[in-house]
C-alpha cells in the first residue's frame, strides 16, 4: 500500500471518528429538544392568546432575535455588557497580588482579613444605591458593581492557593539561598495558579450576574438594560432573547477560562474537569 493511500486512510478515519463524536454529543441534547417541542406545541395550541403573550413559543423567540442580530441591536447591547466586564475584571486582578500577601504574610492578613470578611458578605446588588449616588447612571456605576461581584471569589480562592503550598518547598527553597521575592514569583505565584483561575472563573461569573443586575437599573445600554426595556414594551420574546444570551456568553467565558487553564496547566487536577 503506498504512502499517499495510508495517508488518506487515516485522515478518512478521523474524518469518520470525529462524526462519530459529533454525533454522540447530539445525544446529549435530546432532553432539551423535547422540552422545545412541548413548549411549542402549548403555547401555539394549548394557551390562549393572552397566556401566549407572557410564554411565547420558542419559533416566537427565534424570530425576535433573528430580529435583533439583523438590525445589530443585540451586539450592540453585547459589545457594552463585555467592555463593561473586561473593565471590571481587569479591575478585580488587583486582588491577586493582594491575596498573595495576605497568604504569605501572617501580619499582612490579621490586619486586612477582618475588613474583607465585613465587606465580603455584603452582595454587590446591595451597593447599587451607593454607587448610583457615587458615579451616577452609567458604565463606572456598572462596572463597580462588577468588579465587586469578581474580587472576593478571586482574592478568596487566591489565598487558599497560597495557604496550601507544601511548606517542604519553601524551605528548600530557602535552604538553596533563594530570596523572599524569588520564592513568590517562581514558587508560591505558579503553585497557587490552578487555584487563581478557579477563581477567576467562579468571579467572571459572578461577575457577569452582578453586570446584568446594575444594568436593569443603571445603564441605558446592555444586555440588562435591553431585557428592562423589553418588559416595558411586554416583549416577553426579546427578554428571553436577551436571557438566552447572557446564558450562552456565560457558558462561552467559562469553558475559555478552562481551555485556557488546561493549556497552560496541564498538569492540575482542579481544571480537568
Amino acid at each position: 500500500m503506498s504512502t499517499i493511500a495510508t495517508v488518506g486512510i487515516a485522515k478518512a478515519s478521523k474524518i469518520q471518528s470525529r462524526w462519530l463524536v459529533g454525533v454522540k454529543r447530539l445525544k446529549n441534547f435530546g432532553l432539551l429538544a423535547v422540552v422545545l417541542v412541548l413548549w411549542q406545541v402549548t403555547s401555539t395550541y394549548v394557551l390562549d392568546k393572552t397566556t401566549a403573550v407572557l410564554l411565547p413559543p420558542p419559533s416566537a423567540f427565534a424570530r425576535a432575535g433573528w430580529d435583533l442580530i439583523q438590525s445589530g441591536e443585540l451586539f450592540v447591547h453585547l459589545r457594552d455588557s463585555l467592555s463593561r466586564e473586561i473593565v471590571a475584571f481587569l479591575w478585580a486582578m488587583s486582588a491577586i497580588p493582594l491575596a498573595i500577601a495576605m497568604g504569605w504574610s501572617k501580619t499582612i492578613n490579621e490586619q486586612v482579613d477582618p475588613l474583607i470578611e465585613v465587606l465580603r458578605p455584603v452582595p454587590p446588588l446591595a451597593w447599587i444605591p451607593l454607587s448610583i449616588l457615587w458615579f451616577g447612571i452609567g458604565d463606572v456605576q456598572n462596572q463597580f458593581i462588577i468588579f465587586l461581584g469578581m474580587f472576593f471569589p478571586i482574592l478568596l480562592n487566591t489565598i487558599a492557593g497560597v495557604k496550601n503550598i507544601e511548606p517542604n518547598i519553601i524551605r528548600a527553597a530557602q535552604c538553596l539561598g533563594a530570596c523572599e521575592l524569588r520564592i513568590l514569583r517562581r514558587i508560591v505565584l505558579r503553585a497557587a495558579l490552578p487555584q487563581i483561575i478557579t477563581g477567576i472563573r467562579v468571579g467572571l461569573g459572578v461577575g457577569w450576574l452582578a453586570l446584568v443586575a446594575a444594568e436593569l437599573v443603571g445603564a441605558n445600554s446592555g444586555l440588562g438594560f435591553l431585557i428592562n426595556d423589553a418588559r416595558t414594551l411586554l416583549r416577553t420574546d426579546v427578554v428571553i432573547v436577551g436571557m438566552i444570551t447572557i446564558g450562552i456568553v456565560g457558558l462561552v467565558i467559562d469553558r475559555t477560562i478552562r481551555v485556557i487553564g488546561r493549556r497552560t496547566m496541564p498538569w492540575s487536577r482542579a481544571l480537568a474537569a
